[in-house]
């Protein structure tokens, strides 16, 4: 008996660790599973501004938690989450068109047809203006979407 149970306890264990890291492929979170960085993906999509949340207002959604600036913002985002999910999860939209997996700066974005995007920014590069230099955001976006149906499944 203690052979099944220590069993049914390794199993869920193994379930729960690779559900978490199924989580951390699709989806530019952290240790403690806030997405982000913080930032409300309300405002990003409603306001095209990058604005930090409150930990008074926050949902959970398919595992991944969001922050909001207010209750309004949060009732938003619960009544239709699909819609304010960032693209790519959240990943450097620019960095997915070209086949690889970065971390973003959440004030570097883009919004575009009713979805929003956000790329990395650091001292070499500024991938938004390398997105915008482009001047087709149909063609970066399809080939971002193709080259997403495997990086969503993988690390970065």
């Amino acid at each position: 008996m203690k052979t099944i149970k220590s069993s049914i306890i390794i199993l869920l264990l193994l379930t729960s660790i690779t559900l978490s890291a199924q989580d951390k492929m699709k989806n530019n979170i952290d240790n403690s599973n806030m997405a982000l960085q913080g930032y409300s993906p309300v405002s990003y999509l409603d306001l095209q501004l990058a604005q930090i949340g409150n930990k008074n207002y926050k949902s959970e959604h398919n595992k991944v938690i969001y922050y909001f600036t207010s209750q309004e913002q949060k009732s938003t985002f619960d009544k239709n989450p699909e819609k304010y999910l960032p693209q790519y999860g959240g990943y450097c939209a620019f960095g997915i068109y070209a086949g690889a997996k970065f971390r973003v700066d959440p004030n570097k974005f883009i919004v575009k047809d009713g979805k929003y995007y956000l790329y990395l920014n650091n001292v070499e590069l500024d991938a938004k203006q390398l997105w915008l230099a482009e001047k087709d955001h149909a063609k970066l976006k399809n080939k971002a979407d193709q080259n997403w149906k495997d990086l969503s499944n993988t690390y970065n």
